[in-house]
């Protein structure tokens, strides 16, 4: 059976002169399906391999430069009152978050697997201490007593956390590592099998910050990111290496927390350190308030110490020095990596990924217990930090749509997860689980908070769905539009609902009747593309590679030649030529009103809201040609294989789809040679 687009119901209701080939009710119930339109309009405002392991930016330590005696700043200190509760933020960028309570997955010596043994190139540990040091009711380094059980409180959902040791990594020596010299591997005398070599490999490539083209794993005329959905899977198999997305989705996600103890100082290094956060509060206009937060949190009372106006780096770091934390709230619209990272991630799990940063000094803490509304998974980057989790304290808490005040130790009970992270660890628990956490007396520490679906649950798609259910119901069906019983007012409200009268079980009955055919009316499509309308906006703009940027109008095509003082490099779209939508999460087909809309997240800004929605209005026939390349997608496939009638129809669509820089070509454009396609000299 043939499948027919969407749009051609859509366009149907326009060619004014056709004969309908549905009766007018039908064909007036698919186009209110096919309609994205919502029912209130609300106003939103006008690739390569690495040649390491985790080869990125070196991080940087500032502890031991201000070891010494701090300076005084008291009177900033005090001048500033409270200016809110952690996770008073509503972007998404993250504060702290919360985790349940405590059952053991395993060890790295039984069902889970071990990290696959790779040479690894550590920087210097910058006057950072031994590891020996721990909170006395911290859990052992065994692998299976990592944490502790606590008995589960009157309040508390029983949850768990599960914990995985990872095996130290042996010396070089011993362990059998690849050696690399020059970017070359050579495999290990002991070498186990090609299944673990090829997830070391799949590892380092997408772990590998430079845009290298041909090194092997890509032919040198593809774009670094040839399939972004796979690309975005292995970042985050990265992310939570040794275990498995299945097992992790079926057991941990939304349930409760997982400890992964890495023994691997470098493995997170490279998405962000101090040094870079010094280089960003010199190099841009970071704003207290607004970028950046400065905390503490000492005798059981939270403060923020925020000053009004840029946050310059002395006295960022002159806060410091006197024990204040240091959060910055959108280190992706600065950090290329933290970018990155962030845009594959959202087309992993489908919605906005955030991040936050901390920077707390040693010794100190800088918020207050507290509940957030995301899932959190905490990378420890620098320093070490202990950390305390305890379950939600009732249903209502669980998963909550908001993140919580400030809580005291009172509320909280007893913790369920008593735990150090080291550099190289990851820690992650579900939205709702109750955290603080505290850097130890003998170093800072530095860990960086990324989350995800914030407000992305089936109640918020219900939000968008109910409303317009109604409505359609309403316009297509007459029990809606019949009159309410003269004497409802006298069986139905507060004062009556203790009534048990034949009349009032009547009005019950009929409103639950009409409560089941609603379901019926329900515009499930156009409910979730508005969703996800609201997702391409939230969004970060997807970052490019050289190769990419080649293959698109983002660095191919027209461009002023000095030397020749005019404007070469015209090239021109061709039958044969072979296109695909550059990120499969980049865009969003729907229709709203009359009008047919790619909305896309390409033009959006790394800060947070920073632009208005994007999108492109295109005639409805040419919504099937969109349709057909995101169903291709990855694959390339040829201009005059687009389902439009005429080749000028399919032409025309891929060079508006190119010229907003939506489409990636599989080769640069060939120019167009204006000597021989006009036969005479080139003006230029």
């Amino acid at each position: 059976m043939k499948k027919v687009s969407a749009f051609s119901v859509f366009r149907s209701r326009k060619e004014k002169g056709d004969t309908p080939k549905v009766s007018y009710e039908e064909e007036k119930g698919n186009i209110r399906r096919a309609s994205s339109t919502p029912i209130i309009k609300t106003d939103d405002g006008k690739s390569a391999k690495g040649k390491k392991l985790l080869k990125v930016l070196k991080g940087g330590s500032l502890r031991q430069s201000m070891r010494g005696t701090p300076k005084s700043r008291p009177s900033i200190l005090k001048m500033v009152e409270d200016q809110g509760v952690a996770g008073d933020s509503d972007s998404v960028t993250l504060t702290k978050k919360r985790s349940p309570k405590t059952t053991v997955v395993g060890s790295a010596t039984n069902d889970t697997p071990s990290l696959p043994k790779v040479s690894i190139s550590k920087p210097a540990r910058i006057g950072l201490p031994p590891r020996s040091q721990k909170p006395t009711n911290a859990g052992s380094q065994n692998s299976l007593n990592i944490i502790k059980t606590s008995p589960k409180s009157k309040s508390s959902p029983n949850l768990g956390v599960a914990a995985l040791q990872i095996a130290r990594p042996l010396s070089t020596e011993k362990s059998g590592k690849r050696q690399r010299e020059d970017g070359d591997s050579e495999p290990s005398k002991k070498k186990k099998t090609g299944k673990e070599d090829k997830s070391m490999e799949d590892i380092e490539q997408v772990m590998s910050f430079t845009d290298e083209n041909n090194t092997g794993v890509w032919d040198h005329n593809l774009p670094y990111m040839f399939n972004s959905t796979e690309e975005a899977k292995k970042i985050f198999e990265c992310l939570i290496h040794p275990i498995k997305p299945e097992k992790f989705f079926k057991e941990l996600w939304e349930r409760k927390p997982l400890l992964v103890r890495r023994h691997l100082e470098n493995y997170n290094d490279g998405w962000f350190s101090t040094a870079e956060l010094d280089k960003i509060l010199r190099q841009e206009n970071i704003h207290f308030g607004v970028n950046l937060d400065v905390t503490t949190f000492t005798d059981g009372k939270r403060e923020t110490h925020n000053p009004a106006g840029r946050a310059h780096a002395p006295v960022v770091w002159d806060f410091y020095q006197n024990g204040c934390s240091v959060r910055m709230l959108n280190p992706q619209t600065y950090s290329r990596n933290v970018w990155k990272l962030l845009s594959v991630l959202q087309e992993y799990f489908g919605c906005c990924c955030g991040a936050n940063v901390y920077l707390t000094p040693p010794g100190t803490q800088g918020f207050a217990p507290h509940y957030d509304d995301i899932e959190a998974f905490i990378l420890q980057l620098e320093g070490k930090k202990y950390w305390r989790l305890y379950s939600p304290r009732s249903d209502a808490e669980t998963l909550p749509r908001t993140s919580s005040g400030n809580f005291s130790e009172d509320d909280i009970g007893e913790p369920i997860l008593d735990v150090v992270l080291e550099p190289g660890d990851l820690l992650y628990f579900p939205r709702g689980v109750i955290h603080q956490g505290k850097a130890l007396e003998d170093t800072h520490s530095l860990h960086i908070t990324v989350s995800c679906f914030q407000k992305n649950t089936w109640g918020d798609l219900m939000e968008k769905l109910m409303p317009r259910a109604l409505q359609v119901a309403i316009e297509e069906d007459v029990d809606f539009r019949k009159g309410l019983p003269r004497d409802y007012m006298e069986v139905m409200g507060i004062a009556n609902s203790d009534i048990d009268s034949p009349q009032r079980k009547v009005f019950l009955r009929k409103i639950q009747q009409l409560m089941t055919k609603l379901i019926s009316y329900a515009p499930v499509d156009s409910a979730c593309d508005q969703l996800s309308k609201h997702y391409i906006h939230d969004s970060l703009p997807p970052v490019l590679s050289e190769a990419e940027k080649s293959c698109s109008v983002h660095g191919d095509g027209e461009r002023w030649e000095k030397s020749k003082n005019c404007v070469v490099g015209t090239a021109e779209m061709e039958p044969d030529t072979q296109i695909k939508i550059i990120r499969k999460g980049v865009l969003r087909l729907l229709t709203e009103d009359d009008d047919v809309r790619i909305y896309h997240s390409l033009d959006n800004s790394r800060l947070y809201h920073g632009s208005d929605p994007q999108y492109i209005e295109i005639s409805a026939e040419a919504g099937p040609a969109v349709e057909y390349l995101l169903h291709s997608y990855p694959e390339y496939v040829a201009v005059d294989s687009l389902p439009l009638g005429t080749l000028d129809e399919k032409i025309a669509i891929a060079s508006i789809l190119y010229d907003h820089g939506l489409l990636l070509t599989s080769e640069p454009l060939d120019p167009i040679d204006d000597e021989e396609s006009s036969g005479e000299p080139d003006n230029c």
